[in-house]
């Protein structure tokens, strides 16, 4: 069987070393320059000559630095003759942009997707896609993986009593009824509407929520608009508590200061797709590394990524069972 090979970006070089360590093998080096031009050079330090490549990189700010540090790595595989290259994107940003809601506005999402295939990526391993649609943008096979089984796992064993997942908005409410059935609880929604990229407003709530306590899933949270408001609209129907959970915790501009003196927030929970912010300590992070690990086992093993979702109710959910003997060292 080839050889993994493993490099990391400048992103998130943490939790690529995790993945590395569940996986038994290590993060190759790898050197990123920039010329007195201000353009970025990358180079592999490791051999990839007929390796399986892994490439991570979640596209976190300075996003666009960080987009042409991952193509340039994949190009560089590609110019060393890698068998396979695969774009480990844990985060990617550009899922946001998926639809074309306004006059002559960029669909950067299909765009970034074609940049990376055209790179050389042969395959992307990501989580929590914004929109299930972005999924499709891509021309190269695209693994898509979930947090909800490990954000379930933080809440199990907890006082759930009177409790009720809430989603900010009607768009993820797929993911808040997959949730509430992992837990067991009832769930809820809001009526957003977005006005800004840090402006929303949240009309209605559908969905019993009069004195119970909440926990709100979120697939991404940047700035905390839509979290901040949701939180206005439960108190109305007396709601005093509420946990937060989310995949992405990206806590852009002043949403740390924002989310962490709330006085309704009881706990804020997240995931290491994205580096967590460093003056944060009560934030609770939950490590995605396993199942990313596990994830390129299969991909290098040739067994199913899906199986790993099999089982459960709903479908997605931690993995059953490992690979991580069968890794090619």
């Amino acid at each position: 069987m080839r050889e993994i090979v493993v490099f990391s970006g400048s992103a998130h070089q943490t939790l690529a070393s995790r993945i590395c360590d569940k996986l038994g093998v290590p993060l190759s080096r790898s050197e990123s320059k920039r010329f007195s031009n201000d353009c970025l050079q990358a180079q592999l330090l490791a051999n990839c000559r007929q390796r399986d490549v892994y490439i991570i990189q979640p596209l976190v700010p300075p996003t666009q630095e960080h987009l042409m540090e991952l193509l340039l790595m994949i190009d560089a595989a590609r110019g060393a003759s890698a068998a396979q290259i695969t774009a480990v994107i844990p985060h990617f940003a550009y899922a946001r942009s998926d639809k074309k809601d306004a006059s002559r506005i960029s669909l950067g999402g299909r765009l970034v997707a074609d940049l990376i295939s055209t790179a050389g990526a042969h395959r992307v391993l990501t989580m929590n896609l914004h929109a299930p649609q972005v999924h499709g943008f891509f021309s190269v096979p695209v693994d898509h993986l979930t947090a909800l089984g490990v954000l379930a796992d933080h809440f199990r064993g907890t006082d759930l009593t009177n409790s009720v997942v809430i989603s900010p908005d009607l768009g993820n409410a797929k993911e808040a009824t997959q949730f509430s059935r992992l837990l067991g609880l009832p769930v809820a929604a809001g009526s957003k509407q977005r006005q800004s990229d840090d402006k929303v407003v949240i009309d209605s709530i559908v969905g019993d929520v009069r004195g119970k306590r909440a926990i709100v899933l979120d697939d991404e949270i940047a700035t905390g608009g839509s979290i901040l408001e949701l939180l206005d609209r439960l108190a109305d129907f007396g709601v005093t508590e509420a946990a937060v959970a989310c995949t992405h915790g990206l806590f852009a501009g002043k949403a740390v200061e924002r989310l962490r003196g709330h006085p309704m927030v009881s706990q804020i929970v997240t995931t290491d797709t994205v580096p967590a912010p460093s003056d944060w300590p009560e934030l609770q992070v939950r490590t995605v590394s396993g199942l990313f690990a596990e994830a390129i086992a299969r991909i290098h093993g040739g067994e199913s990524v899906s199986i790993l979702f099999d089982g459960v109710d709903p479908t997605h959910a931690p993995p059953q069972g490992s690979l991580f003997d069968k890794v090619g060292g």
